[in-house]
């Protein structure tokens, strides 16, 4: 099942956040930040990111409600909400 990039643009501008947030973080390691600081935006990061994956989870589980023949089965999409946990 192929998601609609309509409703995947605001995951999209999530990760590309995200993507921005590693970068900075890759920056910190460098610099000698100190430790607190590095975990306290790797936790961040981690978030947006789960975010984008339960986001995205969503957006199929709609596409699969309203489009029963094209979706995945149950057992499939029960599966990748599981994959995030």
């Amino acid at each position: 099942m192929q998601l609609n990039p309509e409703e995947m643009a605001s995951v999209v501008r999530r990760l590309k956040r995200a993507q921005g947030q590693l970068g900075g973080i890759i920056k910190m390691i460098e610099d000698g930040r100190e430790c607190d600081d590095i975990v306290t935006q790797l936790a961040a990061v981690s978030k947006a990111i789960d975010r984008a994956g339960f986001s995205t989870i969503a957006v199929g589980l709609k596409q699969c409600l309203e489009n029963p023949d094209e979706g995945m089965d149950q057992a499939k999409m029960e599966k990748l909400f599981l994959s995030l946990a």
